[in-house]
Formats: structure tokens, C-alpha cells, sequence
């Protein structure tokens, strides 16, 4: 389905952001945990319906953020693929 294909490239585009993101000289993870909380709120923004392919779009990129803080923290950086 096209919702799978946009979900799985906005997951790929965001991890790799995310992974540029992390060898920045200013990186911290509770920057990335804010961003995350925003995206949550935003898909949660929803009543007017955004459609299938934005909404699978933004749930591409919540779970990047949730895989990439997750390893982050339990692994470290090296291993965030």
C-alpha cells in the first residue's frame, strides 16, 4: 500500500536526520525527547483529518524517533541502526 511506502521512507529520511543530528557538537538526547512530545501531540492534533498518507508520514517519523532514543540509550550512539 502507498501508506506503507510513505511510513517506511519518512522512517528511513528521519533516522538518518537523526543520526546527522546526533554528531552535532550541541547534541542531547532530551532535545530529540522534546521533539519527540511535540510530534505525539501533532499526530494527536488530528480532527480535522489529515489523511492516510500524512498520518502515516508522521507515525513514520514517531517511531524513528522512539527506535533512534531507545538505542541511544541502552546501546549508545554506535549502534542506532
Amino acid at each position: 500500500m502507498l501508506e506503507d511506502e510513505v511510513f517506511d521512507s519518512q522512517y528511513e529520511i528521519t533516522m538518518n536526520r537523526l543520526k546527522e543530528q546526533a554528531l552535532a557538537q550541541d547534541f542531547t538526547i532530551e532535545k530529540l525527547e522534546g521533539e519527540l512530545q511535540s510530534l505525539v501531540k501533532y499526530e494527536g492534533l488530528d480532527w480535522t483529518g489529515r489523511g492516510n498518507l500524512k498520518a502515516a508520514e508522521i507515525s513514520g517519523a514517531i517511531l524513528a524517533y522512539q527506535a533512534f532514543i531507545y538505542r541511544y540509550k541502552n546501546r549508545g550512539l554506535q549502534d542506532t541502526d
